[in-house]
């Protein structure tokens, strides 16, 4: 709750957009290219991370938000609970935007096994290797990230989508002992210590 605690330096928080897809509608790989609004469940989702932030007593100094329509709706509904808005304006950040799927990008999940194997999936999902022919640039994500957590102050706000997110857990060596996904609606909490040290606090917690 906010960024005073004994030892710790600077705070941020990580969310993943609320719900994209209607209750019984296949999941497809949605990325940069497809700028999809929430769902009411979505903004429902987006509502709750707002509530439980503020009754959390999270006071955001900054929010950083990614170009698309799910990450922007999801921000303001959490930015309208704080107490400073409006005074709090989310900045539009290009190294939280979402990946881009290449061949894959809007297929349903059978479309995408079938043409890149579950094991390059597992891979993705266990280690960040993106499969063939995804435009990830994974070198310049995990520069921008530890760059922005070795220095930044907050507590910050940063909504981004799931493949963009797990760069965090990625840039910090924090790997071993957790799922590097956000589930929709989730977020985690990355800590830098007072000497430095950046450390995960919480990962996948959805309100």
């Amino acid at each position: 709750m906010g960024s005073d605690l004994r030892g710790v330096g600077a705070r941020f928080v990580i969310v993943r957009h609320g719900n994209t897809f209607a209750h019984g509608e296949a999941p497809r790989r949605i990325g940069m290219r497809t700028d999809v609004p929430l769902t009411p469940a979505g903004e429902e989702q987006a509502a709750a991370l707002g509530r439980h932030f503020a009754a959390q007593g999270w006071h955001f100094a900054r929010a950083l938000v990614s170009p698309l329509a799910r990450t922007r709706a999801t921000a303001a509904a959490i930015l309208a609970c704080q107490p400073n808005a409006p005074a709090l304006v989310p900045e539009p950040c290009d190294w939280l935007r979402e990946i881009d799927h290449g061949p894959d990008e809007n297929q349903g999940e059978d479309a995408v096994i079938a043409r890149i194997g579950a094991e390059a999936l597992a891979a993705w999902d266990a280690h960040g290797v993106a499969p063939r022919d995804w435009q990830v640039d994974a070198e310049s994500r995990l520069a921008a990230w530890h760059a922005f957590l070795a220095t930044a102050t907050g507590p910050a706000l940063l909504v981004t989508s799931n493949g963009a997110a797990r760069f965090a857990l990625l840039a910090i060596g924090a790997v071993a002992d957790r799922p590097l996904k956000l589930a929709t609606g989730a977020y985690g909490v990355i800590c830098r210590d007072a000497d430095g040290t950046l450390r995960v606090e919480s990962w996948n917690v959805r309100p």
